[in-house]
């Protein structure tokens, strides 16, 4: 008996997959000691987050990855932890 996947488990399934794709090229990226291999691996990466996104987008845009709105006060915290971080 052949299994249906719903549009969801098939969207997930990517989703997860461009999310362990881009970590990958990010660490080769970041360990690359010859800066020919790691402009090539910061463009793969780059092309890798743009399908990342193209997917999330789908999800997004058809209820399967609900991201609920932020309070302006979590907003605010986050900016703040992180220019602490940035100085």
């Amino acid at each position: 008996m052949q299994q249906v996947y719903t549009d969801k488990e098939i969207l997930n399934d990517g989703l997860c997959a461009q999310k362990a794709c881009t970590g990958k090229f990010n660490m080769a990226a970041t360990e690359c000691v010859h800066s020919s291999v790691r402009d090539t691996m910061l463009n793969i990466l780059e092309q890798e987050h743009s399908i990342q996104h193209e997917v999330f987008d789908m999800m997004h845009k058809r209820g399967f990855y609900e991201t609920p709105v932020a309070d302006d006060k979590k907003v605010a915290d986050a900016k703040m932890k992180h220019q602490q971080c940035v100085k």
